[in-house]
């Protein structure tokens, strides 16, 4: 029978560099225990800066090769991103992709005794060959995830193909009933062995079986009745069990949870699930921890995906790469519908491996996965137009789509674009369903320019089915204001700015799906934003998951039916007014409010209740806020706020001066010259001069790091992100940065570049 150990403890690690692999278990190495990254501090602590290169890992591993024909494999379910697996010096496998599992046969390389040396070289370094290279999150090395030692004998089910289970299971419903089509595959199979399938309901009870001869490998089972999977409010699953039997004797067994269901997705009524409408509303997510990286465990998925049902999402992006599969597990149980994807982001490769890579990820991403009945997308691309459109790019992504379709033709292909791509791109007709990554009312523009957008989109691609795969804005927990703008980074804005975008979805049932970016705070080393060194803030929870912000509680607000009241900005504690506005995030339908236990009125309404002037005597007082559907109160909850005699400046960060009049960037251009005309004198750079002629010239790649460092203040421009907005012009940069870029400011920076000579 197959046999399945983790083997998590008893590694050595170094990053000195390595003339040779190691023969024999080193001296003078860290030891660790998996899962592990290299990069858990310096990967969050800011700067661009975190190490990125090879690393070993060294083991003893105690395994000889099984009599009478069996195999040993190692399973790599997490190693980023180039992964050497070496048993006894020996090169075992060589794997390119960070998210995907991949196996090893090591049974040619074990020694009689089973007295053996494993040294494993994992890879995150700068290359062009795999995906990803470029994006807004740490690539954090190491081996992240599990490592297993797996024994089957001679005759068992295939463990070679792509790091798939060896087990397929498409269901499909018709009038009620479903057919339960079983796939296997064998490796050494013999004449005499047969398959045998069976499926079990959710309590463990068989419910059919079906024999099938080991060449055709496959049965139908037929299911009268059958309990659906359906999403949140019923996410029913069934077991499909393949035995390879010889007599009575079974040799090797495989499973799979499945779950029965239909979907559809329609360019005016969006998301259809077993037939009804189920508008898709949830969050993205990455898979990073605090002072963890992505070396995490059982249980900070679990936590996760508490979160995630908490707030009352029913989808999930899983982005930007493959999620280790107990996550799909997670989203199996709970329901959640997932858009799953691979790394295909930011930066395009333009090399014949780079191509290939995609193509391998995409595979292995869609063999691995697909039995989880959450998945009903499969994401090809995300902004990986960035450096402009080509011809090599669209073939590409073409090749990626045809080949999903070929793997998978039972779920739908997508992809998320940027607010550059234009609406009659050719990006926008290559997947079944679309989505865009937008942010006015953050990088550019008001969040009120998101509505218009979406409209004029759907009214000239009536056909395409849209969605907004990404919006969001940083919000930090200690910075707070009454009057909150963009760009304060305060909690009170990212607030303001997700009850706007939800508000906007509410009106437009035409958008298939929307995911905020992000559930989670997240690592970003090139990052410097609201005085935070290295990290993303723009989730709903903060990256240690100790505080929900008070945005989540806004979505909580519109997605969850048990009654609860949130009263906002209590992390704003400290308040030098007589009076003050109170607002209360919940889903009652009234609330109420007291101070210091004197009631204040109640306001009826729905996810928003405001109560303004509410006085405050100095020193602490205590708010208290009380839901009530209908006339029963069903919850409450109180805050202390404190009266003080002067502001407390520490809520507001000192750069956010420079955006006090709430533009997206600061006021960093000259007026003098706001009334002369555009120049663009021959041999001198202008405004029509693309970005990467500008690189080229020495002093035309300092202006732009300049610019662009003013349009995206604290963020650290590298060469590499200059160079991913090469192929565009310098109008066109400012055209897609719309209303946050005055004239004056385009005098400006027209009048700068007629300085550089080309």
């Amino acid at each position: 029978m197959r046999h399945v150990s983790a083997i998590m403890d008893g590694w050595f690690f170094t990053k000195e560099p390595q003339t040779a692999r190691p023969e024999a278990l080193p001296q003078g190495w860290e030891p660790v225990t998996l899962p592990h990254t290299w990069n858990n501090l310096d990967g969050q602590d800011g700067g661009s800066d975190y190490y990125r290169g090879p690393c070993w890992y060294c083991r003893a591993l105690r395994a000889a090769a099984p009599e009478e024909g069996g195999r040993v494999y190692l399973e790599f379910q997490g190693a980023n991103s180039i992964c050497e697996v070496y048993v006894n010096g020996q090169l075992a496998a060589r794997h390119a992709g960070g998210f995907s599992t991949f196996r090893a046969d090591i049974t040619p390389y074990l020694r009689a005794d089973g007295e053996n040396l494993l040294a494993v070289m994992t890879d995150n370094g700068s290359n062009d060959t795999v995906y990803p290279q470029m994006a807004d999150f740490t690539f954090f090395g190491g081996l992240y995830r599990k490592v297993n030692l797996i024994t089957v004998p001679e005759s068992h089910f295939d463990l070679d193909y792509h790091g798939a289970p060896g087990l397929r299971v498409t269901p499909t419903l018709q009038d009620g009933a479903a057919e339960i089509a079983l796939e296997a595959w064998l490796t050494n199979a013999k004449e005499s062995q047969q398959l045998l399938f069976e499926i079990y309901d959710s309590g463990g009870d068989c419910l059919a079986q079906s024999q099938a001869g080991i060449q055709q490998g496959k049965a139908c089972i037929h299911l009268n009745n059958p309990h659906l999977w359906d999403g949140v409010n019923d996410p029913y699953l069934y077991t499909a069990c393949a035995k390879l039997m010889e007599g009575d004797t079974e040799l090797d067994r495989v499973s799979a949870r499945f779950g029965v269901r239909t979907f559809e997705v329609r360019p005016d009524t969006g998301f259809f699930l077993n037939g009804r409408p189920y508008p898709l509303h949830g969050v993205s997510r990455h898979q990073d921890r605090l002072d963890k990286g992505w070396a995490i465990g059982e249980k900070e998925h679990e936590e996760d995906m508490q979160f995630i049902q908490e707030v009352g999402a029913n989808t999930i992006r899983l982005a930007h790469y493959q999620h280790d599969q107990y996550f799909y597990d997670l989203c199996d149980e709970a329901g959640m519908v997932v858009w799953a994807e691979i790394p295909f982001i930011s930066m395009f490769l333009n090399t014949p491996e780079a191509r290939e890579n995609t193509l391998q990820q995409m595979r292995e991403l869609v063999v691995q996965s697909y039995n989880h009945p959450s998945i009903c997308f499969w994401g090809i691309s995300n902004e990986i137009s960035i450096g402009g459109e080509s011809e090599e790019l669209l073939e590409n992504l073409h090749a990626l789509n045809d080949l999903v379709h070929a793997l998978d033709p039972t779920r739908l292909t997508t992809m998320a674009n940027l607010s550059m791509v234009e609406n009659d791109s050719p990006l926008n007709h290559i997947t079944d369903v679309l989505s865009y990554n937008h942010y006015f009312g953050w990088y550019i523009g008001k969040v009120e320019d998101n509505g218009p957008w979406l409209d004029d989109f759907h009214r000239e691609n009536p056909e395409i089915c849209l969605g907004i795969s990404e919006y969001g804005c940083e919000g930090i927990t200690t910075l707070h204001s009454s009057t909150p703008q963009v760009r304060d980074y305060s909690e009170e804005y990212q607030a303001y700015y997700h009850e706007k975008m939800l508000e906007t979805f509410a009106a437009r049932p035409y958008l298939w799906s929307t995911h905020v970016w992000n559930m989670f705070d997240f690592a970003s080393d090139m990052r410097n934003e609201g005085g935070v060194q290295g990290r993303n803030n723009k989730g709903l929870v903060t990256f240690d998951r100790q505080l929900r912000k008070d945005s989540f509680y806004i979505y909580k607000a519109y997605w969850t039916q048990e009654p609860f009241v949130h009263i906002c900005s209590r992390r704003f504690k400290e308040r030098a007014e007589e009076t003050t506005q109170v607002k209360i995030y919940s889903n009652c339908e009234q609330v109420a409010i007291t101070v210091n236990g004197e009631k204040m009125g109640s306001v009826s309404g729905s996810h928003i209740f405001v109560f303004d002037r509410v006085p405050l005597t100095m020193g602490e007082n205590i708010i208290q806020a009380i839901g009530f559907c209908g006339q029963q109160e069903t919850c409450c909850e109180s805050i202390p706020l404190v009266r003080v005699a002067e502001p407390n400046t520490s809520y507001v960060l000192e750069q956010a001066e420079e955006h006090k009049d709430g533009e997206n960037v600061a006021n960093w251009f000259a007026t003098d010259s706001a009334e002369e005309p555009l120049q663009f004198p021959e041999g001198y750079f202008s405004i029509k001069d693309k970005v990467g002629a500008l690189l080229k010239n020495p002093e035309g790649e300092k202006f732009v790091a300049e610019m662009i460092g003013k349009v995206m203040p604290g963020m650290k421009v590298s060469k590499g992100m200059l160079n991913m907005a090469k192929h565009f012009t310098i109008e066109k940069v400012i055209d897609m940065a719309g209303d946050r870029i005055t004239p004056e400011m385009v005098r400006y920076v027209n009048g700068r570049l007629n300085q550089i000579k080309k």
